[in-house]
């Protein structure tokens, strides 16, 4: 039996294992275009005549001149809009002045025919209120008083703390050491209650209509700011009206104000005391009802009462 000899023939050889994977073989290989290859060598070709540091140069001074540039022109259009913004401000001031000046003459007219509405109504009060004209006038703050009277001091408390703070409302006392409005309400109104003909707090005449009200710490009469100390000057029988207000409610108000906040008072009795008019007058009249009236009603009434609200 022959024994077949073996087989020796060469075969294929075996396929690569990247063979599959040409794409990407080629990417690596070949990172940079051919044409981005030669564009570049193309640059570095035409810039080798001039060293790196002159190239540099030459972009700041473009950069310098490019700067230089804007700004000259940036000042030229400055100086050209310059005489235009200082005519409109000029223009402005002026129309400031002018309209400042205006309103001043407008007050000064409101002023003027306040004074003379005023005028007039004092004249009529001398002339038609019969009578009892003068005792009108003098309770409705129309005419200048003077005479014997009081003179009483209010003050703060010493080293008051200014920032304030509303009063206790457990016991009505003013807890900062600062006087309120309902202080001098209280105040005010002890002395009409104690026999004062007319009252005036820091020259300011109080009538039947003033007001005592307070806008954070300040306190307004008749919407007018007071500044401490609050002088009181009251007209009557000094001695009378000294002893009736200190034995008053409101005179032992004012005492324990003094004893438990230390607001400073003081009352002394003066042989004369003056008391400007009222800036304001306000006069309401009425006519007597008859039978023959029925129902019908006058057309008001005649202020004349005491005291502050």
């Amino acid at each position: 039996m022959s024994q077949q000899p073996p087989d020796r023939s060469t075969g294929s050889p075996p396929p690569r294992p990247d063979a599959s994977m040409s794409l990407l073989t080629n990417v690596m290989e070949h990172s940079l275009d051919d044409g981005y290859a030669e564009a570049a060598a193309r640059r570095d070709a035409a810039g080798a005549g001039l060293p790196r540091t002159l190239r540099a140069k030459l972009a700041l001074a473009a950069g310098l001149v490019l700067a230089a540039a804007i700004v000259t022109v940036g000042a030229a259009e400055a100086r050209i809009s310059a005489p235009v913004v200082a005519k409109e401000r000029e223009e402005l001031i002026d129309r400031i002045d002018a309209e400042t000046s205006a309103a001043d003459e407008l007050a000064r007219s409101v002023d003027t025919l306040r004074d003379e509405v005023g005028d007039r109504q004092r004249k009529a009060l001398k002339t038609q209120g019969g009578e009892q004209g003068e005792l009108l006038a003098l309770l409705s703050g129309a005419t200048p008083v003077h005479g014997p009277g009081v003179k009483l001091v209010v003050d703060d408390a010493k080293d008051t703390d200014q920032g304030g703070g509303g009063p206790r409302e457990t016991s009505g006392f003013s807890d900062t050491g600062r006087v309120r409005d309902r202080d001098m309400q209280r105040v005010v109104n002890g002395l009409w209650e104690s026999g004062a003909e007319a009252v005036s707090i820091n020259g300011q005449r109080l009538t039947s209509l003033s007001a005592i009200r307070a806008a954070g710490d300040a306190i307004l009469v008749d919407n007018r700011p007071l500044v401490p100390p609050y002088t009181v000057l009251a007209v009557g029988d000094g001695k009378k009206l000294s002893t009736a207000f200190q034995d008053s409610a409101d005179g032992q108000y004012l005492q324990a104000l003094q004893e438990n906040f230390g607001i400073r008072s003081s009352i002394s009795t003066e042989d004369e005391v003056r008391l400007p008019a009222a800036p304001s007058l306000i006069v309401r009249t009425a006519e007597p009802r008859t039978a023959d009236a029925g129902k019908g009603e006058g057309r008001g009434t005649a202020d004349t009462g005491k005291g502050t609200s």
